[in-house]
């Protein structure tokens, strides 16, 4: 099984493809956990947990 499909490619068996929709995702959700880790840390400062 392949991982990642180029937009050439006939197959069907992949996990992600590589185009601009999957790009958009994969960024979208990576900054979003990038902004719960930061909420979580100043939340444990102000809170005084660390």
């Amino acid at each position: 099984m392949k991982f990642v499909k180029d937009e050439e490619e006939k197959t069907r068996d992949y996990i992600f493809q590589k185009d601009t929709k999957t790009k958009f995702g994969a960024w979208f959700i990576i900054i979003v956990l990038l902004i719960l880790v930061v909420a979580v840390a100043i939340s444990g400062i102000h809170f005084k947990w660390f």
